[in-house]
């Protein structure tokens, strides 16, 4: 499993940069974290669950908290906060961006 290096904000919060120790540098737009948050309330607790969350072009990312060694929780400028990013994920998310 690849490990991050560093974690930025960037862009007035439109980008979540993350650089691995794989090599991987993902600029990861705002947009996308928030509209595939793993949150239960966008995921659901099934893959039918799973809610379109739309509106979002301009959302912005306000905070990054770490959870304990292997994830952040991100903060939108829309409130929403419920989804713990882990390092797996953000660099599946970061693949998708290439």
């Amino acid at each position: 499993m690849a490990w991050p290096t560093d974690i930025a904000v960037m862009n007035q919060g439109h980008l979540l940069q993350v650089t691995f120790d794989d090599g991987g540098v993902f600029q990861i737009p705002a947009e996308l974290l928030r509209v595939e948050s793993p949150s239960a309330e966008v995921q659901g607790h099934s893959p039918s669950q799973k809610i379109i969350v739309t509106g979002k072009a301009n959302v912005t990312i306000i905070g990054v908290e770490p959870v304990g060694n292997y994830a952040v929780k991100l903060t939108f400028d829309d409130g929403h906060n419920t989804g713990l990013f882990t390092w797996e994920y953000l660099h599946k998310l970061g693949e998708t961006t290439r």
